[in-house]
């Protein structure tokens, strides 16, 4: 009887909290295969956002609710659109991407940073392809 009472009684777990989070970096720099193996999904056939994708990824104590954007030039220009309701920020960059192309990320970083929605939120920047030869150092980067 004890052991039934235990079972029975309990309830239903707590609900975990929840929070909304924008996903943003350049093409290829590696977000959706981050949420990808977040979410324990198979990393075959894994291809670029065009637009925009919105993953719940599970935690043992929370759920993050996670808007990748897309990280075309022609797509870029309307991350701000998404912007409203996030409650933090993951920026994703290619460590061994061009020259070039770093500069363009440190520049849509910097306007991610001075955004009104976004500016006092929590920023994650995660300098992904750290196992390719290219790779700078996070000093570097």
């Amino acid at each position: 009887w004890q052991c039934f009472r235990a079972l029975c009684c309990k309830g239903p777990p707590p609900p975990r909290p929840e929070y909304d989070l924008v996903c943003i970096g350049l093409t290829g720099s590696g977000k959706t295969s981050l949420l990808s193996q977040l979410c324990s999904e198979s990393p075959e056939n894994i291809v670029s956002t065009t637009g925009f994708s919105i993953k719940a990824v599970p935690f043992q104590n929370a759920i993050l609710n996670v808007k990748e954007l897309g990280g075309a030039d022609n797509i870029r220009k309307y991350w701000s659109r998404y912007y409203q309701g996030s409650q933090g920020v993951i920026f994703v960059l290619d460590s061994a991407s061009s020259e070039d192309d770093l500069e363009t990320a440190r520049n849509e970083l910097h306007s991610a940073l001075q955004h009104p929605q976004l500016c006092t939120l929590p920023f994650l920047i995660l300098a992904n392809h750290q196992d390719k030869p290219a790779a700078r150092s996070v000093q570097e980067v």
